[in-house]
């Protein structure tokens, strides 16, 4: 116990010396796991690639689920198509660039090159998410990128573990890695969906006398997701998105309560995740890859990365140049590629150690040069939601000790859509700080219309939430 909570307590003040620097918090944690760890002066021995394969699986499925909870079918339905196409085409574009120079750069068979491509190819959720907190991204890009990061997960997997399979097996090939994929994919997607419909009709229904135990209940609907696709041979991680993204698509008064619960439970797992994953590396280990390993990174940066998304949307005419280069940057690694590195070490893959350590040197190169680099990039392209000013400030009248934020997207058939500010009938002490209408960010006033398409930022003291909820289930009314 003193362990564990010193360990948490080193984590809080990485993570602050992260967020004051600007370096991505990932990167913090596998510093301090690596610390830690037996090269480090923490002298903790570990090298159990099936624990912390464990460890990697679980607290993924928590930061994908939190990843679909705080998000909803709503704000992600725009950008449906292209989300859907980068988590596809994307991720077999990126594996295959990839692994073709990885075949080159390192004593690897093309199997394993390929293997390698596949476990660099997604786009990691928790690094993501992480970083679109921070940003002020147009909506349309935001949203693009969460989408995808929470899709391609599973695809990654799928392809990760059916790579495994060909090395591993002599008899395995390109049918049996296809038919892997579509049921891991096609199982998940139902079983997902399935759970979903079921998990929105009960968190509908929960009536306040048990309002205590819904985080019981939506830890619940996250372990059955995972387990139930997972042991009908489909994927887990798909189908705990999809559950995710179905409660947190819910109206409900306690959509607030369970947001902020698993936020917590996200981070940390993150730092679980990170920690334990720079025990598993061995630092002294990693010149070795170092130069074939920034000769991988380049490639996937400059090269796959942006081939992919060009791919991926060329059919789309959704995205100009600007927005296609800035997607092609916010490929960040994190988290999803480091555990699919662990599925490889605790296999039975000659070159196991050589692509795990490879893949924890593009990791780091990624997260830090794009982490640290996206919002910047994004002001040069002029890709930032310019907010405009009030001819006068904002005066609180009332000392307010704790503030929430919500924000309610308006479509085209809800209830609100043409009505006045004033006519909204928000609940005492509440109010519409601002109204984001495009790219435009608009100071309501009591005359402002809601349009569809606009997004609107209420602000409204502690205790207020479930009176809130009420009132936008109110707003989602169809006409």
């Amino acid at each position: 116990m003193l362990a564990v909570g010193g360990i948490l307590a080193a984590s809080v003040a990485v993570a602050l010396g992260a967020a004051k620097s600007g370096l991505p918090a990932l990167v913090a944690f596998l510093g301090l796991g690596m610390l830690l760890g037996s090269d480090g002066p923490g002298g903790i021995a570990f090298d159990d690639a099936r624990l912390a394969r464990e460890v990697g699986v679980v607290s993924l499925a928590a930061i994908l689920y939190e990843g679909g909870l705080s998000t909803s079918w709503r704000r992600l339905r725009e950008v449906a198509v292209p989300a859907v196409l980068l988590s596809t085409v994307g991720v077999f574009v990126t594996a295959g660039v990839t692994g073709a120079a990885a075949y080159g750069l390192f004593d690897l068979s093309w199997t394993e090159a390929l293997l390698l491509g596949a476990v660099v190819a997604s786009t990691d959720a928790a690094a993501v998410f992480a970083t679109l907190r921070k940003t002020r991204l147009r909506r349309r890009l935001a949203r693009t990128l969460e989408a995808e990061s929470g899709a391609n997960d599973p695809v990654a997997i799928a392809l990760t573990l059916g790579l495994i399979a060909w090395v591993e097996q002599r008899d395995y090939g390109a049918g049996d890695l296809t038919l892997l994929l579509v049921r891991q994919l096609g199982l998940g997607l139902v079983i997902g969906v399935a759970l979903g419909l079921i998990a929105m009709w009960v968190f509908a229904r929960i009536p306040p006398s048990i309002g205590a135990f819904v985080p019981v209940a939506s830890v619940a609907a996250a372990a059955v997701a995972y387990g139930a696709a997972d042991a009908a041979h489909g994927s887990g991680f798909l189908a705990v998105y999809l559950v995710g993204l179905a409660v947190g698509s819910t109206p409900s008064r306690y959509r607030g309560q369970l947001v902020a619960f698993h936020v917590g439970v996200a981070y940390v797992a993150q730092v679980a995740l990170f920690i334990v994953l720079g025990l598993l590396v061995f630092p002294s280990r990693l010149p070795d890859v170092a130069l074939a390993g920034l000769g991988l990174t380049a490639v996937l940066i400059f090269v796959a990365r942006p081939v992919a998304v060009w791919a991926s949307t060329v059919a789309l005419r959704r995205f100009n140049r600007r927005e296609r280069l800035l997607l092609g940057w916010a490929g960040l690694r994190g988290a999803v590629p480091i555990v699919l590195g662990t599925f490889v070490l605790s296999s039975h893959v000659r070159s196991a150690d050589t692509i795990f350590n490879a893949v924890f040197f593009v990791v780091l190169v990624s997260a830090v040069l794009q982490g640290t680099t996206l919002e910047w990039l994004a002001k040069r392209l002029g890709l930032l939601v310019s907010f405009a000013r009030t001819e006068a400030p904002i005066e609180v009248t009332r000392d307010w000790h704790s503030l929430n934020l919500a924000e309610f997207a308006v479509a085209a058939d809800h209830a609100i859509a043409g009505a006045a500010v004033r006519e909204l009938g928000l609940p005492r002490e509440s109010l519409v700080v601002v109204l984001v209408r495009g790219d435009e960010a608009i100071p309501p006033r009591g005359s402002t219309t809601i349009e569809p398409g606009d997004v609107l930022f209420v602000l409204t003291p502690d205790g207020k939430e479930p009176e809130l909820e009420d009132v936008f289930t109110r707003w989602r009314q169809r006409i």
